[in-house]
């Protein structure tokens, strides 16, 4: 089977996901905007072919680019990239090239947030009241009859980009005073953030999950600027798997990866707040090896591949972080103490890219614990305030 591989240079991880296709034998084609000479040299030894081009966004370039790579290989049995901003890339090319998999009408409807509601709502999951802003006037009615506060977001978006809070009546009036077409409004939910992560065979299965909990919503994270933190869990809090299940099952999702978020409210009950298409984020596909001592990147390229598949899911061995720091704030631990604090729990630290900086922090440590205690523990370590900068090599 030739699989087209949209950006498999970015993350900087997901060259391990190609090699994987590779080896259970798949023909690997990518697509991306890095020349092919800046690829690293794994990433070229698991691709069949590839096409750079300066602009993923020029739709001519990208057509001609891809029935080059059909002209050498033949057709294409899929369409991936496992990133948010190029789903709807990917579904334009399996619509373009008849390849099997969701297509762009579908693909609106998924990832955009009325979209996701009426899913949700349609499979009796329950989540926040919201709707697609149409008017001033029925927005102020949204408000009187749910209350304040209320979430503003784009219908389809990315993060938290162009999300706010709105408070009261006077900050509605603000908001109002500016164009609000395309936006998506939410009762606010006030709870602890978790995800249902995983990844689901050709039939709808879920042949693996974890899940994790998060220090604050990504809104909170852009907004204040605030260190990030957020581990998976070995145990999961009561419900959270059925209602997780739940969440895929109302997607339909075959042989893809799924990221669910979700509240947990105070009294114990749990509300949707979105699903995702593709993994976590950032180097969340790490983390989620080293929890179980798995390799997500094999198991998504066996579901893919038709490949036999483990005979068990694998099992939530570890609490695994990801805890990071911000270049705008000082801390109290030099990043060598740091390293020496967290010993053999240091699985690796990195800096993030510059495009998942503002969301996850700036520099990056992976670490796992056995137990919750601890865990905690390095977290306050690594995010306590003080006189040392974020890199170690401004300190």
């Amino acid at each position: 089977m030739n699989l087209l591989f949209i950006s498999p240079h970015f993350p900087p991880q997901f060259h391990m996901f190609c090699a994987a296709l590779r080896r259970h034998g798949v023909r690997v084609l990518g697509l991306g905007d890095a020349p092919a000479h800046e690829l690293r040299p794994e990433l070229h030894a698991a691709l069949t072919d590839y096409e750079g081009l300066r602009d993923l966004g020029d739709d001519d370039g990208v057509h001609r680019a891809v029935a080059l790579l059909i002209s050498r290989h033949g057709r294409l049995g899929a369409v991936e990239s496992l990133n948010e901003h190029w789903l709807p890339l990917e579904a334009r090319l399996r619509e373009d090239f008849n390849v099997p998999g969701p297509r762009p009408a579908q693909m609106a409807r998924e990832r955009s947030k009325s979209g996701m509601k009426a899913l949700f709502q349609a499979a009796g999951v329950p989540c926040s009241p919201g709707e697609a802003y149409t008017t001033p006037e029925r927005l102020r009615a949204f408000a009187g009859e749910h209350g304040f506060p209320l979430i503003l977001k784009p219908d389809t978006g990315v993060g938290a980009a162009g999300t706010c809070k709105v408070a009261n009546p006077r900050a509605l009036e603000d908001v109002l005073a500016r164009d609000q077409r395309g936006m998506f409004v939410e009762k606010w939910v006030d709870g602890e953030l978790l995800s249902y992560d995983g990844i689901t065979a050709a039939d709808g299965r879920i042949v693996f999950a974890t899940a994790a909990t998060y220090s604050a919503g990504v809104m909170e994270l852009l907004t204040e600027q605030r260190n990030v933190a957020y581990h998976t869990l070995r145990e999961l809090p009561p419900g959270m798997e059925d209602h997780g299940r739940r969440m895929v099952a109302a997607f339909n999702l075959q042989a893809r990866f799924f990221h669910m978020e979700m509240f947990r409210l105070a009294d114990g009950n749990w509300c949707a707040l979105e699903a995702n298409l593709r993994p976590p984020g950032g180097f969340s596909t790490d983390i989620m090896n080293y929890a179980t001592d798995a390799d997500v990147y094999d198991l998504w390229a066996r579901v893919k591949a038709g490949a036999d598949l483990p005979a068990a899911p694998p099992e939530r061995r570890w609490l695994a972080a990801h805890v990071s720091r911000r270049r705008s704030r000082r801390y109290a631990r030099a990043h060598d103490e740091v390293v020496q604090l967290t010993g053999d729990a240091l699985m690796y630290w990195r800096e993030m890219p510059p495009v998942l900086a503002g969301a996850m922090g700036d520099l990056m440590y992976l670490v796992r614990y056995a137990e919750p205690g601890p865990l905690r523990d390095a977290i306050a370590a690594i995010h306590a305030g003080g006189p040392h900068p974020c890199f170690p090599w401004e300190q």
